[in-house]
This record gives C-alpha cells, sequence and structure tokens, in this order.
C-alpha cells in the first residue's frame, strides 16, 4: 500500500510540475524581456533577453485605453511571436509604416476591445513616441493572406 500511494504521490508530483512548466517559463521569460528592453535603452544597443535567444525588444507598445503594455521584439519568426509581439516591417527613428504581428489568442488577445479611434503608443529604443489611431480591424491568417508591405511604404 506504501509503494502505491508513493507512487501516486511522485505521479502527480511530476504531473504538477510538467504543467506549470509553461506558465512559469512564460512569466520569466516576460520578466527577462522587461530587463533586456530596460538595459537595451540605457545601452542603447540590442540586447538579447537570454544567450541563446534570436530576438531582442525593438519597441514598447502601449494601449492607454486597456492599460496594456507589451515588449515588441525583433522579426515575425516563431521563437519571437511566442514571447510576445514581433516588429516585421519599420526601422527605428525613420518615418513609414510598422508592422507589427501578433497572436491574437495570447498577446494581442486585448486588442480585440479596441474601436475605431482607439489610440496605440510605440516607444522606440532612444525614449521616443509614436501615436496611432486604430483606422480598422482585421484579423489575418497568415497561412492563406499576405499583407502587401510594398503597398504600405509607397502610402507613407
Amino acid at each position: 500500500m506504501s509503494r502505491l500511494l508513493l507512487l501516486l504521490l511522485t505521479s502527480s508530483a511530476t504531473l504538477l510540475v510538467f504543467g506549470l512548466w509553461i506558465p512559469l517559463k512564460a512569466v520569466v521569460a516576460q520578466e527577462l524581456l522587461e530587463l533586456a528592453w530596460a538595459e537595451s535603452q540605457a545601452r542603447q544597443a540590442e540586447t538579447r533577453p537570454w544567450p541563446w535567444a534570436d530576438t531582442w525588444p525593438v519597441a514598447r507598445l502601449t494601449v492607454p485605453e486597456l492599460g496594456d503594455s507589451m515588449i515588441v521584439l525583433a522579426g515575425g519568426h516563431g521563437e519571437s511571436l511566442a514571447f510576445g509581439p514581433g516588429q516585421l516591417l519599420g526601422a527605428e527613428g525613420h518615418r513609414g509604416p510598422v508592422i507589427i504581428a501578433g497572436h491574437r489568442d495570447t498577446h494581442f488577445d486585448q486588442l480585440q476591445y479596441l474601436e475605431t479611434g482607439s489610440e496605440l503608443r510605440l516607444q522606440d529604443r532612444a525614449g521616443g513616441w509614436r501615436h496611432y489611431r486604430v483606422q480598422a480591424t482585421r484579423i489575418v491568417d497568415s497561412r492563406s493572406e499576405r499583407i502587401d508591405t510594398r503597398a504600405l511604404a509607397d502610402d507613407a
């Protein structure tokens, strides 16, 4: 009986640890991103949040209406989008369009509550802010639809 109880307790503890691993990793990653963003601003240089990261913070996106703020990472590949929104187009300090992608069911979940006219703010590494207003919203499935960034660059 004691072996069965020990096996049950060990199995339960193992399942609990593995079940909490992903949420714990997500919380730690967000703290590391905040630290990397602060260091990027202080040093005015790319700062990776952890040594093996293939992305780094490039901006802070805030949505004052929702009280939401998130670190924007370089690129729109798997690792950057797993930890936050990724900047696909738009260079720091340049005028023109900025495209930021994110998963609608994680980091961009709150954006569903934005309406036409809602304000978005984007802070660059130098501390400057760019202000935007929502003109329209649309969910794009990257597997079946593409955004023509050349047309956006021509409009800027």
